[in-house]
């Protein structure tokens, strides 16, 4: 059975009423270890679910409001909901970025968008910049007729200020890598305010996609997250 171009729309139209779009897929090849389907089998392909700017942050806040009791980790758990509510539906398997053990969803990712690594390693998109994310994935045991990803331009190649290596009062990001311990340091203390309140100054400084920029309530609710699991 091969999935249809109506299908896959259908599963489109259900999760854009929560804010998530399609984020490309791809069929596993016969040599591939592929994650198990719904059934158990090993899958035959996926599709990557995720967001575009802040589009899902209405629809999760009005789902928080109305739990009962804190949740150690909610924009996950609202993840997990919908789109284990979409594959329900479609009969696919529903797995998440933060799946123990860890999935290789940076490596799914561009495979499915080509797309490469910003000096931040988040994965720059032509036309969202920094300001994306992938929120899980639907594991199919059939195949999904769909028209291939080309190669997406690599904007980080045509910067040349590289601004995202420059606005970080510890210079948390460089061609070394992440300094992880300086970061968090930094966001915990005294001189971290900016940080907290309006999200990584170097993700911001960056020039492109600047129209899906996460509003500060949303960049705030995720350095705080950093924060708290860190700790």
């Amino acid at each position: 059975m091969t999935f249809s171009r109506g299908t896959v729309e259908e599963i489109a139209a259900v999760l854009a009423a929560s804010g998530l779009i399609l984020r490309g897929g791809f069929g596993f090849g016969d040599e591939e270890a592929a994650p198990a389907g719904p059934s158990g089998a090993p899958a035959k392909s996926m599709l990557l679910v995720g967001q575009a700017g802040a589009a899902p942050w209405p629809h999760f806040q009005r789902w928080l409001r109305q739990q009962a009791r804190d949740i150690a980790n909610p924009l996950d758990t609202w993840s997990r909901e919908v789109i284990g509510a979409v594959a329900q539906g479609c009969g696919a398997r529903a797995i998440s970025p933060s799946d123990r053990p860890y999935l290789p969803f940076q490596q799914w990712a561009m495979r499915a968008e080509r797309l490469k690594p910003s000096p931040l390693g988040i994965l720059m998109h032509p036309q969202y910049g920094l300001w994306h994310a992938y929120r899980g994935a639907l594991l199919f045991e059939d195949e999904i007729s769909q028209s291939e990803a080309h190669e997406a331009i690599h904007l980080c190649d045509t910067c040349v200020a590289k601004p995202c290596l420059k606005s970080c009062p510890v210079d948390a990001y460089s061609e070394q890598g992440f300094a992880y311990e300086s970061c968090l340091g930094h966001v915990r203390g005294p001189r971290g305010g900016s940080c907290r309140s309006g999200g990584c100054l170097d993700r911001n400084a960056c020039p492109f996609g600047v129209a899906y920029r996460y509003p500060a309530e949303v960049q705030a609710f995720h350095m705080a997250s950093f924060a708290r699991a860190a700790a």
